[in-house]
């Protein structure tokens, strides 16, 4: 035993086997390192930073951590990686994440990563480690950021914990006194190896979202007990009672009639806005893993039934990913087809905008949409993507010119393409309040399992989200 570095004693210690570390009144005799120390509450998180870094670089070896003899966490030995990070860091990251295994060249990468849709809104969660050090740097945390670029909003962040194991001599580990901080003999293709198998981790996702826990999913249903408001009285809803209610998608949205409607119709404002259709069942080999279309819900919700549970899927939301991808893979074969207009389109837009725009013209060219300047202070829409339809060529430059205006500076080549296409299929999407047909909506299922990252859109946000069967039948007491 050592106090401030003088020896108190030894000899030997009845302890099971491993080894025990204790820590009190740190820096006590040296002044000079402790008034430099941060809060204990911080001093305190630092340390369990530390230990939970080394516990996951050692999977092989069980850690136990206690602080004022309360028990902060405890791994056993023998686990293996993504069971003792998701332990670690957050239960519900074994349940929402894709394992990494990718080679390339001398270097392989391993660990867990969170799907885009498990995210926090700081990047505490993301721990980096190089042949079995723990390190916090900059060009791998920047990688990190480039691989989940267009799959999460600006302000949130992925969890993961990813493992670089290469030859010695092509890293230098001494470049930080602490030793955190490293330098690669070759940094681009370490860039290139993080990027390029997150990349194909969460390509392999496909349409997976993070779903709520179970306790969190129950607790946003409420049983009901009889009619909104606790009436018990048919006549409260004269439509219902007079057994008025149409089905096969006969409701009209309320934003739809005109306000000086009748009495009866502007009752009807306060009916739900749901809608049904007849649906085929699917022939019993087909399994489809966001289920069969039921119906709609207030136009925007698609409600669909699995094996297993309720889905629902946010219609615009899902269509805007979808419609991403498909412009990606138009880019990579050689550029998105475009539909010119029978009449070109004036838009009016202030002179910084119009500049932003023309310097960006043969961009936007790749993307199908061909603008031309048309005055100080106008824009001329010649073409459109032909994959948008009949969208609003105004409110697509309008957007494209407020993006580059707030991000234009910032960003790469790649990243501004990213947020053209990503602009322009916010507009080239299904939008909320359009009624959908069972069968197109079936449609957008079926293309929704077979396309990659379709689990959140393009800013992040699940598209779709499951009440499991077992939750439905706890909420009305059958189990």
């Amino acid at each position: 035993m050592r106090d401030h570095g003088q020896v108190e004693g030894e000899g030997p210690a009845a302890l099971p086997p491993g080894t025990r570390v204790t820590v009190e009144d740190l820096f006590g005799k040296v002044p000079a390192r402790r008034k430099f120390l941060r809060s204990p509450r911080a001093e305190y998180g630092a340390c369990v930073d530390v230990v939970k870094r080394l516990a996951m670089a050692r999977p092989d070896v069980g850690f136990s951590l206690s602080h004022d003899g309360r028990r902060i966490f405890s791994v056993a030995p023998g686990e293996d990686r993504p069971a003792r990070v998701a332990a670690l860091t957050d239960p519900g990251l074994a349940q929402n994440s894709v394992p990494i295994d990718h080679v390339r060249g001398s270097a392989r990468l391993g660990g867990i990563a969170g799907v885009p849709t498990f995210n926090r809104g700081v990047a505490d969660h993301q721990y980096l480690f190089v042949n079995g050090r723990p390190v916090k740097d900059r060009l791998l945390i920047g990688a990190v950021r480039g691989a989940y670029a267009d799959l999460l909003a600006r302000d949130r962040h992925p969890l993961l914990a990813l493992f670089i194991d290469l030859p010695g001599e092509e890293v230098d580990v001494n470049v930080h006194p602490a030793k955190t901080e490293v330098r690669f003999r070759d940094p681009a293709h370490i860039r290139g190896l993080i990027v390029g198998g997150l990349r194909h981790a969460l390509d392999q996702a496909g349409f997976r979202s993070a779903q709520p826990a179970n306790v969190d999913a129950m607790a946003m249903w409420q049983p009901g007990s009889g009619l909104p408001g606790g009436s018990a009285n048919p006549s409260a809803f004269p439509s219902l009672a007079q057994g008025s209610f149409a089905p096969q998608g006969s409701w009209t949205p309320a934003f739809a009639r005109d306000a000086g409607g009748s009495v009866a119709d502007r009752h009807e404002d306060f009916l739900p806005q749901g809608r049904a259709e007849p649906a085929h069942q699917p022939a019993p080999d087909h399994n489809f893993p966001l289920g069969v279309a039921r119906g709609q819900v207030a136009a925007t919700y698609i409600v669909a039934e699995a094996e297993d549970g309720l889905v629902l899927v946010d219609q615009h939301a899902a269509h805007e990913r979808l419609v991403l991808e498909r412009m990606r893979r138009a880019m990579s074969n050689g550029g998105v087809a475009r539909q010119a207009l029978l009449l070109p389109e004036v838009v009016e837009l202030d002179e910084p905008a119009c500049d932003r725009l023309e310097e960006r013209f043969a961009e936007l060219a790749e993307f199908g949409l061909e603008l031309e300047r048309f005055g100080p202070r106008a824009i001329l829409v010649r073409a459109m993507p032909a994959m948008l339809g009949s969208g609003s060529a105004r409110g697509l430059v309008t957007d494209l010119a407020d993006e580059l205006a707030a991000f234009d500076t910032a960003l790469s080549l790649k990243e501004r393409l990213d947020l053209v296409a990503a602009t322009m299929a916010c507009h080239g999407s299904v939008r909320a309040g359009r009624l959908l047909s069972v069968a197109e909506m079936n449609a957008l299922l079926r293309e929704m399992e077979v396309t990659p990252h379709s689990g959140q859109c393009n800013h992040g946000r699940p598209t779709w989200v499951k009440l499991a069967l077992n939750d439905v039948e706890k909420l009305f007491g059958r189990k």
